[in-house]
């Protein structure tokens, strides 16, 4: 799909597309286009944050990392949000590591640049505050839902999140990538998704899922789903 622009910023990312003229007329200059590969990671756990990203389409997955290296999925960010805003209110160091889980393009813009950005604007720090509310939120649910709810349900949430972000039915995944997100064994994933293949709601085949019937999956998945959506929606 050919992108589309308002004031110069892509529409694709919703917090660009809600600046006012004046706001974009001062952050165009300083963004760059450019698309991510799947399995890149953009910050480590502890890594200087120097360029704030803004998806136009795919996923990034922040994942909190233990101290034995083990990493588990606490949310994701699509097109509706942002990475590394919070190095422009003086928090310049990751918390979390930052995968492209899905391939996408990015609008990003020097952390620095950001910062001063920040300074001057007080409609950008209101966006920025408001949507990392909105990540703490969904940090809170899926934090809830890895340790309540079943593999199986938490697989068919993270699925039908996927598809959402993507755009698609088709969601390029390894088992060792879901596994990563799930925090739990690749045997773990090949389990679930054989029942989920067996159910008639996804086929799977090298490294490609294909989601056959969405409603079916839902009925699958926990209510985690609807809670993040509604929650987005509230907060946004």
């Amino acid at each position: 799909m050919a992108p589309s622009f308002k004031f110069g910023l892509p529409l694709q990312n919703v917090l660009l597309a809600s600046l006012s003229p004046a706001l974009a007329d001062r952050l165009v200059p300083h963004l760059t286009t450019l698309p991510l590969a799947q399995g890149l990671v953009l910050y480590e756990d502890g890594d200087e944050v120097d360029e704030v990203h803004f998806p136009h389409d795919g996923m990034l997955s922040l994942l909190t990392v233990m101290k034995d290296g083990k990493a588990v999925e606490i949310a994701t960010v699509g097109r509706e949000g942002v990475v590394g805003a919070m190095a422009g209110f003086g928090l310049p160091k990751s918390l979390v590591r930052v995968v492209v889980q899905l391939p996408m393009t990015s609008s990003k813009i020097a952390a620095s640049r950001f910062r001063k950005l920040i300074e001057d604007s007080e409609e950008l720090r209101a966006i920025c505050l408001r949507y990392n509310e909105v990540l703490l939120s969904q940090a809170r649910v899926t934090a809830a839902c890895n340790v309540l709810h079943p593999v199986q349900a938490r697989f068919c949430r993270w699925l039908l999140q996927a598809a959402d972000r993507a755009a698609s039915d088709t969601v390029p995944l390894t088992q060792e990538f879901m596994a990563e997100m799930l925090g739990v064994r690749r045997t773990s994933v090949t389990e679930v998704a054989i029942k989920v293949q067996e159910s008639g709601a996804i086929k799977y085949t090298r490294g490609v899922i294909h989601i056959l019937d969405a409603a079916r999956l839902r009925k699958q998945s926990c209510e985690c789903y609807r809670t993040l959506i509604d929650q987005s929606e509230e907060l946004a």
